[in-house]
């Protein structure tokens, strides 16, 4: 079985394996193709364009013949260097009326709202991340989280304000009713040097603990930890709106069904939750590289295009500046998954973003202040991907995976599989698969709405998602500069 994803492809996707000889709806194979992966439909010159989701994703390579296999072999990018783009705005009809729905939540005094109701660490410096580990392994509160990373000393300039940002925005972050802060003491992110990009902050919520100022620093953290969560005890979930809902939408290791599946389900989301008056936010920029023209087409104004140009063209300048190819293939897991160049990694990935118009772009750090489609700056790399969607104030990560990973964000992780065989390998690292869509024939209406409800009830506290149950939560932050 084969699927043709747009009328004008000239490859389809393989939705099982194919055996060389089989004939398929207008073809006959003339390669073994493993499934996921693409299959010639029509007669392909070299140096001709591939055409997949009725957009060229790379040239030939090599005359390809109807029903061969189509990968790295025969096809090569159509990307080159840094480019001018023009402002082609679109019309964007809206595929949702919205409907009444509401989660539980957590109303916090300075008017946020949270999903989750935790107490958090946050150390100033990677030197304290034992102590913080042994707290959590101490107390007998069951909602104590802890994030190690290695930064907070010996930075300078810009990896420094980072490093702080990120740390800061997790602080205020509304899902953590309760926040203890552990220092050291002559860290470059000291406690006092932190307290000034914290902004504003509730004592009762918010505790403070440099470890070189006390004779036992593991009885002084309990003691603190003891008076968070009590705290966060006078905190109870009521109905929330829908509007207040921050949702970051992320990819992980795609195969062939990506761009089908599990990434078009998430935009139905995202389309579904901004209609509520909601905000998604998209990231990973270099896999936007070879469909930036198409999110460049759906900015809400010029000033949002041209923060995009600027989104896009930053980056590529970032892979200059170290001598790397801007457009390097994907990973050996994309590759093998039927991924085969950038181009179709892209037009796969930003389909989480859906078909609204985008409404800001975010520098890395900064936090969301404008509702609907909000793209992000950052790379690709899942652990600091995650961390960056969590600090610009997603309340969960929608994570789409062809491969699989147990990675989880501080914030809850939603796994989608974009095959239903990864969803029966992996059930203890994925939520919600779907594959389905091709293994069931379902409708993708129908599955959206299914996963509407389902996201309702993580957001509700109804269900815990596998990266909270395993307790699998990481940071990492992007780092560019001189480390002493």
């Amino acid at each position: 079985m084969i699927l043709k994803v747009d009328e004008n492809d000239n490859v389809a996707v393989a939705l099982s394996r194919i055996i060389k000889g089989d004939t398929l709806p207008n073809v006959i194979a003339v390669d073994d193709i493993p499934i996921g992966h693409k299959i010639a439909l029509t007669q392909i010159a070299e140096g001709d364009k591939i055409i997949k989701y009725g957009s060229p994703i790379g040239s030939a390579t090599a005359e390809i013949e109807p029903g061969a296999f189509v990968h790295t072999h025969n096809i090569k990018t159509n990307l080159m260097g840094i480019e001018q783009y023009t402002y082609n705005p679109v019309t964007i009809q809206a595929n949702y009326t919205a409907s009444k729905s509401h989660f539980m939540g957590y109303k916090r005094p300075d008017g946020k709202v949270g999903i989750r109701n935790e107490i958090w660490i946050v150390n100033t410096v990677g030197c304290v991340n034992k102590i913080a580990e042994k707290l959590v392994s101490l107390t007998a509160a069951e909602n104590v989280h802890t994030f190690v990373h290695p930064y907070g000393c010996s930075q300078l300039g810009e990896d420094h304000r980072f490093t702080q940002q990120i740390l800061a925005a997790m602080v205020n972050h509304p899902n953590a009713a309760g926040v203890l802060i552990l220092g050291l003491g002559c860290e470059n992110n000291h406690i006092d040097s932190f307290r000034t990009v914290l902004g504003e902050w509730d004592s009762d919520r918010v505790k403070f603990l440099n470890t070189q100022d006390v004779q036992d620093e593991i009885a002084e953290g309990l003691k603190l930890i003891d008076k968070l969560v009590e705290h966060a005890a006078k905190y109870t979930r009521e109905p929330i709106p829908m509007s207040e809902l921050i949702v970051g939408l992320k990819c992980g290791g795609s195969d062939g069904l990506s761009g089908i599946t599990a990434n078009p389900l998430v935009g139905c989301f995202s389309d579904k939750l901004i209609s509520h008056g909601g905000t998604s936010i998209l990231t990973e920029v270099p896999e936007m590289f070879g469909a930036e023209t198409l999110l460049m087409g759906r900015a809400k104004d010029k000033v949002v295009f041209r923060k995009t140009v600027e989104l896009i063209n930053n980056f590529k300048e970032y892979f200059v500046k170290h001598g790397q190819e801007i457009y390097e293939n994907p990973s050996p897991g994309n590759k093998e998954g039927g991924i085969s160049t950038l181009e179709e990694k892209s037009l796969g990935c930003t389909q989480k973003g859906g078909n609204s118009y985008i409404t800001d772009v975010l520098d890395y750090g900064e936090v969301v202040k404008t509702k609907g489609l909000n793209l992000l700056q950052g790379p690709g790399n899942d652990i600091v991907a995650v961390t960056n969607l969590m600090a610009a104030g997603a309340h969960m990560v929608l994570f789409t995976t062809g491969r699989g990973t147990p990675l989880g964000a501080p914030v809850p992780t939603v796994k989608i599989s974009s095959n239903t065989a990864l969803a029966k390998l992996k059930p203890h690292w994925i939520d919600f698969d779907a594959g389905v869509l091709v293994s069931k024939n379902k409708k993708i209406d129908d599955l959206t709405l299914e996963f509407f409800n389902y996201l309702l009830s993580v957001a509700s506290g109804h269900i815990q998602t596998k990266n909270e149950l395993n307790n699998y939560r990481e940071i990492s932050i992007f780092k560019d500069g001189v480390t002493l």
